[in-house]
């Protein structure tokens, strides 16, 4: 008589748990946009979510330890002129975050470290370049300052956002709206999901695609894709049944998945969450009031069920902490921010272990917060892995840095209209002695900016002390 084997691994009694009812974040007006995106974005300094407002697009940033009740007249983020519909933080930059809206812009912001005393309205750049609104945001996973825009008028746009310049534009690939859009782990390769049903793979700087499978999922409801750490694609879409499914692709053989799994039949749009370190895919329905995680390998059936968690409220949005945000002391291996209708929860996921030591099979090396490439790096055609770094001695969160913009002067850029003149005398070369004198005014001028920008790190810091005194 043949024993059935019980498949090993130390993720098979992963367990999700609510925070205490004083860690979680109440009074928050969640924004009732129907838009299927997270309305949440986490990392280890911030939470930020997309909430109601009257007559514009407004986001809250909240520090991570603010937990309890939320003043109502607490500092918003708001420039945008029509509702926001996603909000994304920039990986090299914890103070960075940029959020896009209905009103065809995309704007970077500068969080500071204090809490503000007033609305923050001026963002470091707006970035203008959608003819529709734009409903998604991605940040470059390894090059500074590259950032990607969807909208819907069908196009993708990737950005510079340290010059404000687009990169590229990607505007004759897709014939419908855009569903999800989703970086491999270097940033090489883009896959996307439309209204046309059709999963694709695109190299953005050659700008082409370069595999696609036309209905992935038979059903018409939304789909969406991401990368696992291997490079192959896991979807979540619908049956021809309205059933949801959970699929794995080979991108070199797109015939037929590698696995496919039906779940239920709700009809809210799954919203898929990859941890490449424990290779665990979590998948969050909006309007559920269940995760539901599985395990990625190499063993058939490749993917394995691990455990669902439940709770008794839907949820309407689902933040994802990076995993240097994870207390390592506790084996958590993955938090999220569960947003109810007026407050945030966060659910933690922990492996038990009785050993209080730092668990090295748990948590591998980890992309940190530096950039492998600078954009134009990556534009000319180089390619680098994540900047890994060790959480053994857990993650402390580096010290406010300012992300500056310079932008191009296009004036300079443009070549001169009309007919050339010869040379006159005004034209001719500047003289050694007026070289030295401006060389002089610029120098001068660096050191006045240099004390301004002293003065106001000053102010600054006594501004943040009257609030902490207040307090």
């Amino acid at each position: 008589m043949s024993r059935r084997v019980v498949r090993q691994s130390k993720f098979r009694h992963v367990f999700g748990q609510a925070a205490k009812a004083d860690q979680t974040y109440e009074d928050i007006r969640v924004s009732k946009v129907t838009w299927d995106s997270s309305f949440c974005a986490v990392n280890p300094k911030f939470l930020a979510i997309i909430v109601e407002a009257g007559g514009g697009g407004t986001f809250i940033v909240l520090p991570l330890a603010k937990t309890g009740r939320v003043d109502k007249n607490y500092p918003l983020v708001t420039g945008h002129t029509a509702p926001v519909l996603d909000i994304d933080w920039c990986p090299h930059n914890d103070n960075v975050i940029a959020s896009a809206s209905d009103d065809t812009t995309v704007m970077v912001w500068q969080i500071p470290d204090y809490t503000p005393v007033r609305n923050i309205t001026e963002p470091i750049i707006t970035l203008e370049g959608h003819s529709k609104r734009v409903g998604i945001l991605s940040w470059h996973p390894t090059a500074r300052n590259v950032l990607l825009s969807a909208g819907g008028d069908n196009v993708i746009i990737i950005w510079n956002v340290g010059t404000g310049e687009v990169l590229l534009s990607l505007d004759d690939m897709h014939p419908d709206v855009i569903h999800s859009v989703c970086w491999n782990s270097n940033g090489s390769l883009l896959a996307t999901t439309c209204k046309d049903k059709t999963l694709r793979i695109i190299d953005p700087r050659k700008g082409q695609v370069v595999a696609e499978r036309a209905r992935p999922h038979e059903g018409a409801r939304p789909l969406r894709a991401v990368f696992t750490a291997d490079g192959k694609l896991l979807s979540t879409g619908f049956s021809r049944m309205s059933e949801r499914q959970v699929a794995l692709w080979d991108p070199n053989n797109f015939e037929e998945p590698v696995a496919l799994q039906e779940m239920d039949t709700s009809n809210g749009v799954l919203l898929p969450f990859y941890d490449p370190d424990s290779s665990i895919i979590y998948l969050c329905g909006k309007g559920d009031s269940s995760i539901r995680y599985f395990e990625i390998t190499d063993e058939p059936p490749f993917v394995h069920y691990l455990n669902t968690f439940s709770s008794k409220e839907p949820q309407r949005g689902m933040g994802f902490m990076p995993k240097r945000g994870l207390d390592v002391s506790k084996c958590e291996i993955a938090r999220f921010y569960k947003l109810h209708e007026r407050k945030c929860e966060p659910i933690i996921m922990t492996v038990p272990r009785k050993s209080d030591l730092f668990q090295d099979d748990l948590y591998p090396d980890t992309p940190g917060p530096e950039a492998a490439l600078e954009a134009e790096e990556w534009l000319s055609g180089q390619d680098a892995e994540p900047v890994l770094i060790s959480l053994r001695d857990g993650y402390v969160p580096p010290k406010h840095r300012e992300l500056r913009v310079t932008k191009r002067n296009i004036l300079d850029a443009r070549p001169p209209s009309g007919p050339r003149r010869s040379q006159s005398a005004s034209d001719a070369p500047l003289s050694q002695h007026s070289l030295e004198t401006l060389l002089e005014e610029v120098k001068a001028l660096r050191e006045r900016v240099q004390a301004q920008e002293q003065r106001i790190t000053a102010l600054e810091n006594m501004l943040c002390e009257l609030v902490d005194g207040t307090d």
